[in-house]
């Protein structure tokens, strides 16, 4: 019997959330270790059992070893998407992507406390889901430890601000699977934040007028407003202030974070700043660098490389390697500890990925030309 009969119509979301799981286990940077099987069958391949779990998530730890939890998750799944279906109706689901920073100068220090900077934002095909369900009040569940599952989450946040301006007197429920590091350059909490501000109004039948909700972006975070936009951006000022425009990358793109984490504001106090006449178009360079990659390594600088190379060896080790290994352009991405590589050979980028995994690093890999 098909789950769309068993479940008299709500099959085919059960359905999708169950491929959802598998698949995403399966795209979480780690293809070659993990695979699928039907119920009651292996429910992973690893190379050493001896290897600690790939995944963050404590319940897949647990699945890895353990067939009959698997299955427990499973019908764990079926339950959950039922009842949330049953009682609240349908559920909104929309993709939180991360991103990395295409050179990243510090300048001076403001009388706000912030610094001015100039970089380029650029997204990956590395996401975060954000679901939102029906609720009474607010609240939020992270699949991640590293994400906290409360009222300090920036999605309860951007959630709160937007209940207070648009006088809601109901909740929402916000799940978040989450794939991007925490605390690793680049984004995941702001772009959460960003699409629970995009997706909310609508889902509470509401409508904030686009400057309203730039505004409300930026009381979150520096970076939160360039996740309202798409394409690619020039960041300066705090990084709201923001020239859009479009970037097409040919070269694979390498992220690997080595499991470290870096404090954004241990950081901010240990990089010198650059003196204003030191910046470059970067609008320019990084159209011509994707044509000629030599542009980039002499015109992309991150101020940050340095304070955080010294006191964290092994992050710019990482750069070294991917640089070794083939990469024709590499860079930490905001103020780490994630280092990208651009190869212009998918077959080495490939490669590359499968060693960094063998370290128990966290790797993902885009596609040239990605665009969203």
């Amino acid at each position: 019997m098909s789950l769309q009969t068993l479940f008299k119509g709500h099959g085919s979301a059960v359905s999708t959330r169950l491929t959802k799981h598998f698949e995403d286990k399966r795209k979480d940077g780690r293809d070659d270790s993990v695979q699928s099987h039907p119920i009651g069958g292996r429910p992973c391949q690893m190379r050493d059992m001896a290897e600690p779990c790939p995944y963050k998530d404590p319940i897949y730890r647990v699945s890895v070893a353990s067939p009959d939890f698997q299955l427990t998750r499973v019908f764990g799944i079926i339950a959950e998407t039922l009842h949330s279906l049953m009682t609240f109706g349908t559920t909104n689901v929309a993709r939180a992507y991360a991103k990395i920073n295409l050179g990243l100068r510090v300048l001076e220090k403001r009388p706000d406390g912030f610094h001015n900077i100039v970089t380029a934002f650029h997204r990956i095909d590395t996401f975060d889901e954000i679901e939102l369900t029906a609720a009474d009040e607010i609240s939020v569940v992270s699949s991640s430890f590293d994400a906290p599952s409360d009222e300090t989450n920036i999605c309860h946040k951007a959630a709160r601000l937007l209940a207070a301006r648009l006088n809601m007197d109901t909740g929402v429920r916000i799940s978040i699977t989450k794939r991007i590091p925490v605390g690793a350059g680049l984004g995941g909490g702001s772009s959460d934040a960003a699409i629970v501000l995009r997706e909310l109004p609508a889902f509470w039948k509401k409508t904030i007028p686009e400057s309203e909700l730039r505004s409300l972006a930026l009381q979150l975070g520096s970076d939160v407003p360039f996740f309202l936009g798409t394409k690619s951006a020039v960041g300066r000022g705090r990084g709201e202030l923001l020239e859009f425009f479009d970037l097409d990358i040919p070269y694979a793109i390498v992220v690997c974070n080595p499991n470290i984490h870096v404090s954004t504001a241990w950081a901010y106090k240990h990089v010198t700043p650059t003196s204003s006449d030191q910046q470059i178009d970067l609008h320019t360079t990084l159209l011509t660098g994707m044509k000629d990659p030599t542009i980039l390594t002499e015109r992309l600088k991150n101020d940050f490389e340095e304070p955080v190379f010294k006191e964290f060896p092994e992050v710019g080790q990482l750069k070294s390697l991917l640089l070794r290994d083939g990469a024709v352009f590499a860079s930490m991405s905001g103020s780490g500890s994630s280092v990208y590589g651009f190869f212009d050979n998918s077959d080495a980028a490939m490669a590359l990925r499968h060693k960094l995994d063998r370290k128990s690093y966290r790797t993902f890999m885009t596609q040239p030309h990605f665009a969203l």
